[in-house]
């Protein structure tokens, strides 16, 4: 069953879309953060497989009104976004409480996951120190303005990349590790060696961008390395 997801950053007014367990409950949720451009059919079809598992999942709206931003506004949103860690985080951060409003769930008993850069924005809320189980990030951007303080991250992290990513260059998943590190996180990062960037969007290929490309292999390995990833995470106490 899916609902509208009606939330609010400060003025701004956000629309998602909630995904209620296709049968047994297993009473956690996840929020999913949507590409660049807004929510569509990959974080769509992430949330029904969530749904199918027996999780509430939450499509977060980063960009107000469940608006799909046209290519030429991409950009500056994204700019805007990077330029401005505390913006973001506050952004994802509504949703998150947003979901446990929705639910009556405790943090604890959430996890929050990302797509390209859905997954940067998950990783943002991390290193706001967001007391959620687990943020999972696939084919994001690993580096920030504001990187995570020694002992700020609470949230155990999985980072998925693709090798020939050309957006997130190996300085850049060199810089994570020594990031994640220094902060004295719960990490874990895979790199998958022949994917390109959005390796997890099947639609990917028909936008002509040689950057990107769907890769069969690593969507469904990173799949598995996550449900693997959550179930581990909220079996810990």
């Amino acid at each position: 069953m899916i609902q509208e997801f009606r939330y609010a950053d400060g003025d701004v007014g956000l629309l998602g879309e909630l995904h209620r367990p296709a049968g047994p409950a297993n009473g956690r949720a996840i929020l999913v953060v949507h590409e660049a451009d807004g929510i569509g059919g990959n974080v769509r079809r992430r949330c029904a497989m969530l749904a199918e598992l027996g999780y509430v999942a939450a499509a977060a709206d980063l960009h107000g009104g469940g608006r799909t931003l046209a290519d030429d506004a991409i950009g500056p949103a994204m700019a805007r976004f990077r330029a401005d860690p505390p913006s973001l985080r506050r952004r994802v951060a509504a949703g998150l409480d947003a979901l446990i409003a929705a639910t009556g769930f405790t943090s604890d008993r959430i996890a929050a996951i990302g797509y390209c850069f859905g997954g940067y924005a998950v990783l943002e809320l991390a290193r706001a120190g967001s007391t959620v189980r687990a943020v999972a990030s696939f084919h994001g951007l690993l580096t920030t303005a504001a990187p995570a303080q020694r002992g700020g991250v609470a949230a155990r992290v999985l980072a998925c990349t693709g090798a020939r990513d050309p957006l997130v260059p190996p300085d850049d998943v060199t810089a994570f590790q020594a990031e994640m590190a220094a902060a004295d996180a719960d990490w874990q990062l895979i790199v998958y060696g022949r994917a390109l960037h959005s390796f997890t969007n099947e639609a990917v290929n028909g936008l002509g961008d040689t950057r990107m490309a769907y890769d069969r292999s690593a969507d469904i390995q990173s799949w598995a390395a996550l449900r693997g990833f959550l179930d581990d995470s909220f079996a810990r106490s």
